[in-house]
C-alpha cells in the first residue's frame, strides 16, 4: 500500500508540470499532474487527495478560481498557489492556504506541503471535561505546630 502522500498538481504548462511533478515525486509525493483546471476539477469528484497545488496564471480559469471550486467540492483539502509573481491581490487567498511566489524556495514549498497535509485529529463529540479539584490551601500557621 502507497502511504505516500497524494498532491494533485496543476499547470497549464506541460513542462513546467513535469519538472516540479518529478521533484515532487523524488521527494516522496505520490502527484497526479493536470495541465486543465476542468480536468482537474473532474478529477476531484472522483478521487480524494491530500492536498492540491495550483498555479496561478493558466488562461482558462486562473488558479485562486480553480481553488475556490476546489474547495466547494472538498472543504477540507489544503491548497497551495505558486505564482512566479510575489504579490498578488488579498482577494485572491480566499480559498488558498498558502501561497508561493516569486522568490520562494522549494525547500520551504515542500516543508510547508509536508505540513499541510499532515492530518488533523478531529473530534466528532465534544470532549469530556475532567474538572480538577485544586489542593488545598496549606494554613501558614501548621509551621508552627511543630
Amino acid at each position: 500500500m502507497d502511504t505516500r502522500t497524494t498532491v494533485l498538481y496543476v499547470d497549464d504548462n506541460p513542462r513546467s508540470s513535469r519538472l516540479l511533478a518529478g521533484i515532487l515525486d523524488q521527494c516522496g509525493f505520490r502527484v497526479t499532474a493536470k495541465t486543465d483546471p476542468a480536468e482537474a476539477l473532474a478529477l476531484c469528484r472522483r478521487a480524494n487527495f491530500d492536498l492540491a497545488l495550483i498555479d496561478y496564471e493558466m488562461p482558462v480559469m486562473n488558479g485562486a478560481s480553480l481553488a475556490r471550486e476546489i474547495k466547494a467540492l472538498m472543504p477540507e483539502l489544503p491548497i497551495v498557489l505558486i505564482s512566479a509573481r510575489a504579490e498578488l491581490p488579498p482577494s485572491e487567498f480566499e480559498f488558498v492556504d498558502a501561497h508561493f511566489g516569486s522568490g520562494s524556495s522549494l525547500d520551504d514549498l515542500l516543508w510547508s506541503m509536508r505540513i499541510l497535509a499532515t492530518p488533523r485529529v478531529v473530534l466528532r463529540e465534544p470532549a469530556q471535561t475532567h474538572i480538577l479539584h485544586p489542593a488545598p490551601v496549606m494554613d501558614a500557621r501548621w509551621w508552627d505546630s511543630t
